[in-house]
């Protein structure tokens, strides 16, 4: 077929059916090279047949979009032919028109000379008065439709309207283009006026002032309709019109170098998901990324102080400040040591950290800000600690300290009265670590031998926040699973007693107790591979490593009740439920506990039928569960355990009683005829159960109050608005983190729940479209670097997906 015009050429694609890429491939046939597309008014052609009908053809719009993706048409022309649409009355037409804008109008570009660059701006230009026409139109509609009654017909459209109005001012780049449309019209006029030029052929038909004319009359419009919610909308679009006049006046903050987000991320990840990785892991990633950023020593010192104040500053109170304070007062001295080995220059290292202390004593919001957080001089402590580890010479101590002392006399401080009781935590965290040297050969002495002398130690650890002291500095040290090895080893000792007093009965129930409940709080801060022993052919596996690798409640582990790990042999299931009902109290004398606790979920199931059936009363509940819980706490843990376990699996109406149970056994009991540190042992029991509980309380709507520890024991859970979609909670904090320019410890928690909620390949996937939107070279650079740092919490996944060369972009 020979074609005359492109007019019949998009009649013959519609009628012979052509897809999109066929549409394209015939078009640059029947058309030869010379004449571009835009000269030919390729988009308003398709535009005019796409909307001949009352809806829009779907496969003529497929070519224009099909066009607009692989730029055959230019964006200007594409708003141009959109700004001659004005039927507003045809809602699908409209619809469709403001879908394809929305393809483009966040990333609007030309290529070519100069007078196609202006004849983007005048486009935008048309298109926003063509949009403020839309959306006064829709409003009007409304304004009609609710006089008679009938308020939806125009509601849908003057919201689509806003939304896309709003859309594409809120760019600043969008903005400044109207600015300067706004400005060649006006240096249009003069010209004109002073008599030196004609019209233009390509001069819009929309002006500054007719854009003013119909952004009054939408005000008038709108004025009488109820809904606040598009008046306010409306109100912040005429805003951002009114202010482009004034851009040049106002001074626009400039993107600065804020440092290096990328070793600010790999810093704040390890202190706050990976205290207790080893340090050659950590070093061989940060050398790496000074090496692809070219990064020189002392700032690149200077970026790790910063990070870790940072994260000291903005740690929640607790567990996780302390773990903090592990990392940045033990661990990251570790690492400069370390470091160091790699650091071969022509200056020597020493002098490098000396110089970074010296831009960090700089900073001296930042550095006033840890003080009074850790209420004591931080740098003090770290000047010292890097004296001790050969980081700096003693000069230079002696000289950094007397800068900050002279800085902290006009720094503010805490009220005496407020901390006076306070003890610095890192001074506690420096005193910690030779403590846990001390435990661990304590550790290894026979335990047959002084079992009380053993658990006079055990029971100074539980005492206020010393086993979260002790725990932080294991973990800062890479000492922790050696800890936690010492406990199983011991928890395996207390299992069987053999002939034995009622005494030495006591401390053994107290050893499995409190070695129990210790295990369980590390596997739940540190994480369970901490508890888990080297896999050996032949060796049995210590009792509380297989419980808690088959019963234990964990985030993200699905436990099934019915699982063989929780029906022992019936025989023991029954003593013990007999031991429970009938007995004031909990026997000890050669009491097998591993095997109570292994027994105690079948137990709880036959006394959960019996006061369903109706064969106990609940005051035979509470004897039952003050025996559980009134000698040691670990039966009680257990207990639960199953009991989460179980109720994920019942119905609605089903779950009161065993809530009802929890909610028995999450309490203290208050009675004078208990075991020595029972309060202590309440306190970790409390933080254990609440953890266990988190996710099956908040499946139920369930509240139960836990004994409090005057801190948040979850700091990190449930960062999740409720009934927001993913990828919209995914899109704004990408976005709130790339205007801070760095991550911060809540947003690489967000961005973990994400990562393993849409999995790896919707995560980078849809940070990738976020990096896509920029378009200033300054912008993108930045959002490469922090997109590094978050494709860090799975950088073996991400690498998979996400092209190498992206990785290790400068």
């Amino acid at each position: 077929m020979k074609v005359v015009n492109l007019k019949q050429a998009i009649l013959q694609a519609w009628k012979e059916r052509w897809s999109d890429y066929q549409w394209a491939i015939n078009m640059k046939k029947f058309f030869p090279k010379g004449a571009t597309w835009d000269i030919l008014n390729l988009a308003e052609a398709l535009l005019e047949q796409a909307m001949i009908g009352p809806s829009p053809n779907p496969l003529i719009l497929s070519y224009l979009k099909y066009a607009i993706s692989s730029q055959m048409v230019s964006y200007s022309s594409v708003l141009t032919a959109i700004s001659k649409f004005d039927d507003f009355s045809r809602d699908l037409c409209v619809q469709a028109l403001l879908d394809i804008m929305d393809m483009f109008c966040d990333r609007l570009s030309c290529h070519g000379k100069a007078e196609e660059c202006i004849g983007l701006c005048r486009a935008l230009l048309s298109a926003l008065h063509w949009l403020l026409r839309c959306t006064a139109a829709s409003a009007e509609r409304l304004r009609e439709g609710l006089e008679a009654g009938t308020p939806a017909a125009g509601e849908k459209q003057l919201a689509m309207c806003l939304l896309r109005l709003e859309k594409t001012l809120s760019s600043t780049k969008n903005r400044a283009l109207l600015h300067i449309a706004k400005l060649e019209e006006a240096s249009l006029h003069t010209s004109q006026g002073l008599g030196q030029g004609g019209t233009r052929a390509n001069q819009p038909t929309a002006s500054w002032t007719a854009i003013e004319h119909s952004l009054l009359k939408l005000g008038e419009i709108l004025a009488s309709l109820s809904n606040p919610q598009l008046r306010s909308q409306a109100e912040q679009c005429g805003t951002l019109i009114r202010s482009i006049p004034t851009m040049l006046a106002v001074h626009s903050e400039q993107l600065h170098k804020t440092g290096y987000p990328t070793v600010h991320a790999v810093v704040l990840l390890e202190g706050t998901m990976n205290l207790t990785g080893e340090t050659q892991p950590l070093v061989e990633q940060l050398m790496m990324v000074k090496r692809m950023q070219h990064i020189p020593t002392p700032l690149f010192v200077l970026e790790i102080w910063k990070a870790c104040f940072v994260g000291l500053i903005e740690s929640p109170e607790g567990t996780e400040e302390l773990k903090w304070t592990a990392f940045t007062f033990l661990k990251i001295p570790q690492v400069l040591v370390k470091l160091k080995k790699y650091c071969h220059g022509d200056k020597d290292f020493t002098e490098d950290v000396s110089c970074a202390f010296e831009f960090l004593l700089k900073l001296t919001p930042l550095l006033d800000k840890a003080d009074q957080r850790c209420n004591c001089d931080c740098t003090k402590f770290l000047l010292q600690e890097c004296s001790k580890q050969g980081l700096l010479s003693e000069a230079s101590v002696t000289n950094l300290m007397a800068k900050r002392a002279a800085d902290r006399e006009h720094a503010p401080q805490l009220k005496s009265g407020e901390n006076a009781n306070i003890q610095p935590n890192p001074g506690l965290i420096l005193r910690a670590e030779p403590t846990v040297t001390n435990i661990l050969k304590t550790m290894d002495a026979d335990h047959s031998k002084s079992p009380e002398g053993l658990l006079g130690v055990l029971g100074h650890m539980l005492s206020g926040k010393s086993l979260d002291l002790l725990l932080a500095a294991a973990a800062a040290t890479g000492k922790l699973k050696s800890f936690a090895r010492k406990f199983i080893n011991l928890n395996e000792f207390t299992t069987h007693g053999n002939e034995e007093l009622a005494k030495a009965a006591s401390v053994r129930a107290l050893l499995f107790d409190i070695s129990f409940l210790m295990l369980c709080h590390v596997a739940q801060t540190y994480g369970s591979e901490v508890i888990l022993s080297e896999s050996s052919t032949g060796a049995q596996v210590p009792f509380f490593e297989t419980w808690m690798q088959t019963c234990m409640p964990e985030e993200g582990k699905i436990l099934n009740p019915d699982h063989p790990c929780f029906w022992p042999d019936s025989t023991k299931v029954e003593s013990l439920v007999a031991l429970l009902n009938n007995s004031s109290e909990m026997k000890l004398v050669q009491m097998k506990w591993h095997e109570a606790c292994l027994s105690i979920s079948a137990a709880i199931l036959e006394i959960l039928n019996a006061w369903e059936n109706g064969v106990l009363a609940f005051e035979s509940i509470q004897k039952i569960t003050d025996n559980i819980k009134g000698k040691v706490c670990s039966l009680a843990v257990c207990a639960v355990a199953w009991l989460v376990a179980h109720v994920r699996m019942l119905g609605l109406d089903e779950r009161e009683k065993s809530l009802q149970m929890i909610r028995q056994l999450a309490g203290p009991l208050y009675s004078e005829n208990t075991l020595q540190f029972y309060n202590e042992r309440v306190v970790i029991m409390s933080s254990i159960l609440e953890h266990m509980c988190a996710d099956v309380l908040q499946q139920t709507a369930t509240q139960i109050k836990f004994p409090s520890t005057g801190v948040d024991t979850m700091p990190y859970w449930n960062l999740l608005p409720p009934k927001r979609p993913i990828k919209e909670v995914l899109t704004d904090i990408f976005a709130k983190v790339l205007e801070k320019g760095w991550v911060d410890s809540r947003s690489i928690h967000i961005f973990d729940t994400l990562l393993h909620m849409g999995g790896v390949y919707w995560f980078c996937n849809n940070l990738i479209k976020e990096l896509l939107k920029e378009t200033r070279k300054e912008h993108t650079l930045r959002a490469v670097e922090l997109l590094y740092s978050i494709f860090c919490l799975d950088m073996q996944q991400a690498s998979r997906l996400v092209c190498p060369e992206f990785l290790f972009l400068p």
